[in-house]
């Protein structure tokens, strides 16, 4: 059975008695139809203003194989476990974006019987949030070059301006692109677009505690440099407001559901590898003040969105989980062994010894596949707990909550354990600092290489102001390393960091490093060959 074809045998609860159940008053929230709804501004400013009551669950992964292990599957499937057992919980989740749905995965809604719903309107369109982003971002496009048009006021350098354009497909075609071209439409000049979970309004919007914070960080935006050498922002170019315009109903969380009738808030969607990859603050936020424990996740492995949640996303909050929960799956774990299990172990040993050097208790979650035997289930466990771990295979694609009651328990009462969090490096260490750190505490290498355009973009980051941020690594997924290559716990190695790129709206140095694209591009057989509507408007091929 596909994910679609558990989705539709399950049946809906109305949304205001998901609301219902998630302590959400009538003026809370605003329902788009029967089967999914958005906070109100009311909502969220009521629900911000209270004490947090809830736990934070950090759900994180190994390095993750191609087709995923399943992290957003388990969480779901935590939160439903979580019910089960008595306890009040649900999952915030990111949105899926039309470019993996239709160029890899075919769908991001978790999978089986831990999904949420409506999962066909998640990942495709849902509530108009990625438009919404999309359309920001250009905005923001169409005002620099109307600031060029009219004898460039502001000064900008040509060679110098940062902002690219956006759309929420695959398209490697417009990696590249030169704009202007033909009579009254100049100037010339080279431009490109990036995917829009890699946009930094999206990154900006998941990162606002409110719509004046977000509007705040719009104007911050840097678009590129002066021929002074000075920045040029979307404050100057006078474009932070109409973008905001744009984003006031965006900036709100959604509302869904779990196939198991708990509520759920999917919002914002930061690629991992690229972005901080969690879903949004105010998401978070919110569920921690209408459930006793609030689960959410960060993309791929506990190098990349799990890193970026601690080190980023916890100082937005205010605070660190109360219990982190890392992934593993005997499939990554082979691969990452040459087909060995016990020796791709190695790969869960370096996301352990990561995610135990914040505080807060670790417990490995080993979700269980269909062809995965019990002594290779038993063999990921007893390596957990040889590490001094709780660990507990779970099933919550087959089986839902049920099928992770007993993962429910040890996290719930892992998370009751007083713990201090603390994160990888100080707000104020230098750049190349906090960089080196990430290295050798994260990704286990000996330090970092900056490419000298690296260099240059950091020291004028430095000289602006602007040196101090947290660091957004953006790398492949596949390795601990930069280099896809380099499975299982390299050791040995560098990291080379080829650009930095100024995300001020953020609030984080993106440090890209390899082959990283910031716009994907479809493989030979795409997901969407795979994706059709019948004449009764039911779709197929979501998987």
């Amino acid at each position: 059975m596909t994910n679609l074809d558990f989705a539709e045998q399950a049946t809906l609860a109305p949304i205001a008695d998901i609301a219902a159940w998630a302590g959400l008053e009538p003026d809370d929230y605003d329902a788009l139809g029967k089967k999914k709804a958005k906070l109100t501004s009311r909502g969220v400013d009521r629900l911000t203003a209270a004490e947090a009551k809830g736990r934070l669950i950090l759900v994180s992964a190994v390095t993750p194989t191609s087709a995923g292990e399943g992290k957003t599957t388990v969480s779901v499937g935590l939160a439903q476990g979580l019910n089960q057992i008595g306890r009040r919980a649900m999952p915030a989740l990111r949105e899926p974006a039309l470019g993996p749905l239709f160029g890899v995965k075919g769908g991001a809604t978790g999978g089986g019987r831990s999904q949420v719903l409506p999962m066909e309107e998640i990942n495709l369109f849902f509530t108009g949030d990625f438009p919404a982003i999309t359309a920001a971002h250009n905005l923001l496009s169409t005002i620099l070059d109307l600031s060029l048009h009219q004898k460039n006021p502001h000064g900008l350098d040509l060679q110098s301006i940062w902002w690219p354009r956006t759309i929420d497909m695959v398209d490697r075609s417009l990696r590249e692109v030169i704009v202007g071209l033909g009579k009254g439409n100049g100037p010339v000049r080279t431009d490109g677009f990036v995917i829009t979970p890699a946009s930094e309004v999206m990154a900006i919007l998941c990162l606002s505690s409110s719509l004046h914070d977000l509007k705040e960080r719009l104007a911050r935006i840097v678009v590129g440099i002066s021929v002074e050498g000075k920045p040029v922002t979307a404050g100057d170019l006078g474009a932070a407001a109409p973008m905001a315009a744009l984003l006031k109903d965006a900036v709100r969380p959604n509302l869904a559901q779990t196939m198991e009738g708990g509520a759920a808030f999917i919002h914002g969607g930061p690629f991992g590898n690229i972005a901080h990859g969690c879903s949004s603050v105010l998401g978070t936020q919110c569920g921690l003040r209408t459930a006793d424990y609030l689960v959410t996740e960060g993309g791929f492995g506990s190098d990349l969105g799990g890193e970026k949640f601690l080190n980023i996303v916890c100082p937005q909050l205010g605070q660190g989980p109360d219990a982190i929960v890392l992934v593993a799956t005997v499939r990554a774990l082979k691969h990452h062994g040459a087909g060995e299990l016990e020796k791709g172990c190695g790969n869960l040993g370096r996301h352990i010894d990561h995610l135990t050097s914040y505080g807060p208790p670790v417990v490995v979650a080993v979700n269980k596949f269909a062809d995965d035997t019990d002594e290779e289930l038993a063999t990921v466990r007893r390596y957990a707990e040889s590490r001094g771990l709780r660990a507990v295979v779970c099933d919550p694609w087959n089986s839902g909550g049920p099928g992770c009651t007993d993962l429910a328990n040890v996290v719930a009462e892992e998370a009751e354990k007083p713990s201090a969090f603390h994160n990888v490096y100080e707000r104020t260490d230098p750049f190349l600092t906090k960089l080196e750190k990430l290295v050798k505490k994260v990704y286990g290498g000996d330090g970092v290489k900056l490419a000298p355009a690296a260099r240059k973009q950091l020291e004028w980051a430095q000289a602006n102001g602007l040196g101090d941020l947290p660091v957004c690594v953006a790398k492949t997924q596949s390795s601990l390393s930069d280099d896809p290559k380099k499975i299982n716990a390299p050791t040995g190695f560098d990291l080379t960091v080829r650009e930095i790129r100024v995300s001020a709206g953020a609030g984080f140095l993106v440090a890209v490093s390899g082959d990283i694209m910031l716009m994907p591009g479809m493989g030979s057989t795409p997901a969407a060959f795979r994706i059709s509507v019948d004449d009764d408007g039911g779709f197929r091929g979501l998987n």
